[in-house]
């Protein structure tokens, strides 16, 4: 009994001890860096998960469990399934309760109960169920673009190393030690779970981790499966040609996912259009008279709450799901957060500019409601005046802001200067995300377009400098001949720096490309210049001619890359160009002839109106029954053009913004450089091609109803 008491004493303290893990004296330094680097701060949806999913636990059934922790487990996210969902719930509850609540409030108050308002929160509320039940998919979706668009550099890192060096460990380590985030990472767990002695061989750790790519990038697994099978071939020859093989599987694979892909998603982008694009901006064209039609049921805030909420949401849906049944494996490999310029990617100077510019072109957009203020009056400015006093006879007794007042209140604005002023709104929005976004992205734009033009040219200088060492010719010299043979070249420059280093500062060659403070690369951000120098560096140890060897096959490498890619493009060129042609051309020039007609209906049943009023029936010849016409259709019962103007662009904006991702998805996967900077493109081209329309649609169509009107009056 003594002894039982003092062995469950004592080793409920050992086991304290031993697996007390709040202290770090116990872990080594390399696992410490290791954890940093695969387990970083929690982000933002970690966190909500964390806190407002351990509220209720909530049971998935089992087929839904295991496709969330695979979703889970691809992003790297430190949450569970159940989790994912009570954050969906909870979410949608919140919201819903808080609208309903609030809709209750507004009825005791005002004793009418907002039906519209109850529904548009509930449609945001089942929005936030659908973003956050579908977020892990979505994560697990970049998370797996970011990673396969590395998959061709990573086979490629390992192929050149083993053909001088056949030893798959050390071809992993220095993938992993030269390859980026996010599949670096992925490389140094396999290392360290057989260090840690979670398997007992690397090719066990490797096929563990193979295997998470079944189902999406088969031809990686298959690629590894014969870089691991020329460890057995009894032959030299047979050995290299195994290896050649495995690049040339996974480039091939590649290249028949996509081509499959740009037929597939061709019939849900044409749908896409016509259902998310089209014809809702065909059903604008019938809003102003059937508001009219129907009495006022129709009103200002339907349509924003229908084309600025609804469809959007609508076409975002729609646009996820095409983009999560994009294949890996290609797409921009280059990580933004390595750029040396990332600094400019992240700084808020740009939206403090862009606000600043854009604020004063708001307030011209409002400012039909800025002199319905009382105290302008005092400074002899008058809420309304008529084109006849500003002294345009043209339109008579037509008003520039035409506020009407009716049984409801003050309706309006239904005058054209009013329609005409309204093109501010949207204008200063897109102006406002165009020139915060190129802010950030002009500068590492131009530095990525400076090195891919780099790249190219540096192919051909890395065959020649394969040459030069494979004549005998020690690297250091190699160097010399090479910046002299490459006279006026892109590359010129860098080969000088290098070789400069090597005679005037006495560096080594590594030193003398990778010293933190004068080596060459650093005026050369470029992955596959940083992956050629790392390959030269490590198999010039290994002789002359294997250093010449690896820099050759380098080079005829990345031609056959180029060559896979340009055809890709091919392959996504109808689609892309089909897609940027209908959001920055059709979509924003139907648009703007939709406000045009909407601008000329309020303006010939506004003059008619007038014309009524005034007893002008008599004087109409042709028409009798003008006072019923206006009866029928009353301008205060109309959707003001002013609203309608305003909601149809920020819906041209809104639909700009889902698009451009979905393009730049399917052209370079997850590329968040690429997507701002295109966003800001395609804003300056499409708004501005709807607002010249629109502006030129609302003044033509004007002038053409005032003639017609002139005509038929006595």
């Amino acid at each position: 009994m003594n002894v039982d008491k003092i062995f469950r004493k004592y080793s409920g303290k050992n086991g304290q001890q031993v697996y007390d893990f709040s202290s770090n004296e116990s872990f080594s330094r390399e696992y410490l860096q290791f954890k940093r680097e695969m387990a970083p701060e929690l982000s933002r949806y970690e966190k909500w998960c964390h806190s407002f999913g351990s509220i209720i636990k909530l049971k998935l059934s089992k087929k839904d469990e295991v496709k969330i922790q695979n979703q889970l487990n691809t992003a790297h996210l430190d949450v569970t399934p159940s989790q994912t969902l009570t954050l969906a719930v909870v979410s949608f509850l919140l919201s819903f309760f808080t609208g309903l609540f609030v809709s209750l409030g507004i009825y005791f108050i005002v004793g009418s109960f907002p039906i519209l308002f109850l529904f548009l929160v509930l449609i945001s509320s089942l929005f936030l169920f659908y973003y956050f039940y579908s977020m892990p998919a979505r994560l697990a979706n970049k998370w797996r673009l970011k990673a396969s668009s590395q998959m061709v550099p990573c086979i490629l890192y390992v192929v050149v190393y083993m053909k001088h060096t056949s030893n798959l460990e050390r071809a992993i380590r220095f993938a992993s030690q030269h390859l980026q985030a996010p599949l670096a990472l992925d490389f140094k767990k396999i290392l360290w779970d057989v260090e840690t002695g979670k398997y007992s061989t690397i090719k066990e750790s490797l096929d563990a981790y193979l295997e998470t790519w079944r189902e999406t990038c088969a031809e990686f697994i298959e690629s590894f499966h014969l870089i691991e099978s020329s460890l057995y071939e009894p032959s030299e020859a047979r050995r290299i040609a195994t290896l050649e093989r495995a690049l040339q599987v996974i480039l091939d694979g590649v290249y028949e996912k996509m081509l499959k892909y740009s037929r597939e998603i061709r019939a849900p982008l044409t749908n896409l259009y016509m259902l998310g694009i089209i014809l809702p901006t065909l059903g604008l064209a019938l809003l102003p008279l059937a508001s009219t039609l129907l009495q006022g049921m129709i009103k200002w805030y339907h349509v924003f709450v229908l084309f600025n909420i609804l469809i959007p949401f609508f076409v975002f849906y729609m646009t996820n799901q095409i983009m999560l049944k994009r294949p890996g494996g290609y797409g921009e490999s280059d990580i933004l957060e390595m750029n040396p310029l990332y600094n400019q990617y992240k700084s808020k100077r740009p939206y403090f500019v862009a606000f600043l510019i854009c604020l004063p072109l708001f307030l011209l957009g409002i400012l039909p409601f800025i002199f319905q203020l009382s105290f302008l009056e005092t400074f002899g400015f008058q809420k309304d005046y008529t084109f006849s006093e500003l002294g345009l006879d043209y339109f008579g007794n037509l008003k520039i802001f035409d506020f009407q007042e009716t049984a409801e209140g003050v309706v309006g604005p239904f005058g054209l200067v009013a329609v005409l002023l309204s093109l501010f709104i949207p204008l200063s929005i897109a102006l406002f995300f165009s020139i915060a976004y190129h802010l950030k992205t002009k500068d590492l734009i131009k530095t990525r377009e400076h090195s891919k033009l780099l790249e190219n040219e540096f192919v051909s200088s890395l065959f020649q400098l394969g040459n030069r060492i494979g004549d005998g010719l020690p690297a250091e010299i190699a160097f010399s001949k090479v910046a002299e043979s490459s006279k006026g070249t892109t590359t010129e420059s860098f080969f000088e720096i290098v070789n400069a280093n090597l005679h005037q500062a006495g560096m080594s060659l590594e030193q003398a490309i990778f010293n933190e403070r004068r080596g060459a690369i650093i005026y050369y951000p470029s992955a596959l210049i940083r992956m050629s120098m790392r390959i030269l560096v490590e198999s010039v140890k290994k002789g002359l001619a294997v250093a010449a060897r690896s820099l050759m096959s380098i080079s005829e490498y990345v031609k056959n890359i180029k060559r896979i890619n340009e055809r890709l493009r091919d392959l996504l060129a109808e689609v892309v160009s089909d897609m940027r042609s209908n959001m920055t051309f059709l979509a924003p020039l139907l648009a703007g002839i939709v406000v045009g007609l909407a601008s000329m209906i309020t303006l010939i049943l506004n003059k008619l109106q007038i014309l009524s009023s005034f007893g002008g029936e008599s004087e109409i010849t042709g028409m009798k029954n003008i006072t019923n016409i206006t009866q029928i259709f009353d301008v205060s019962k109309m959707i003001p053009p002013y609203f309608l103007q305003i909601a149809i662009g920020i819906y041209i904006i809104e639909i700009i913004f889902i698009l451009t991702s979905a393009l730049v998805t399917i052209d370079s996967g997850e590329d968040k450089l690429k997507r701002k900077y295109d966003t800001a493109r395609f804003l300056r081209f499409g708004c501005l091609l709807y607002l010249i329309t629109a502006l030129l649609s609302i003044i033509v169509l004007s002038i053409l109803a005032a003639v017609a009107l002139s005509g038929i009056t006595a």
